[in-house]
């Protein structure tokens, strides 16, 4: 795999955690539930984090990182606002939402480990997964919990 396809394999994790970082962000404004919209302050973070890792990683490969997120995610995060209003901003309509982000962005780390990528770069990204499986895990037990409670 050449630095130019490595980069461009963690400028797209870039591009998902920058979304997760505005996604959980932006939910939490809307979210009712005080713990929850500490939990989602949280994952923000995190996902802030995972990108500032990966963006690290790519000027160390050379490349120039990304610092936004993607159009899609920036779809998703006008979906959040708008799917919100049509459902006044009820905690399970954005938690439902929120899940589906999540499941964007399992597929684009499991994605990028199916390239050869150099062992620093995959160690960074396994890692990272496990914090996106801990993040869905935890986005869907709160939905769930908001489900029983309607």
């Amino acid at each position: 795999m050449s630095n130019d396809d490595i980069i461009d394999t963690l400028n797209d994790l870039i591009e998902t955690s920058k979304d997760g970082e505005y996604g959980f962000r932006t939910s939490a404004e809307y979210l009712k539930d005080a713990a929850v919209k500490q939990v989602f302050m949280a994952r923000a973070e995190e996902c802030r984090q995972a990108a500032a890792e990966l963006q690290q990683l790519v000027l160390q490969y050379g490349g120039k990182p990304d610092d936004s997120g993607s159009a899609a995610g920036a779809l998703h995060r006008g979906w959040v606002a708008v799917k919100g209003t049509l459902a006044g901003y009820t905690d399970k309509a954005i938690l439902e939402e929120t899940e589906r982000g999540e499941d964007t962005a399992l597929a684009s780390y499991r994605k990028a480990l199916e390239q050869e990528l150099p062992l620093d770069a995959r160690l960074l990204i396994e890692r990272q997964l496990e914090g996106v499986k801990r993040n869905h895990l935890q986005v869907r037990t709160l939905r769930d919990q908001a489900r029983a409670m309607s």
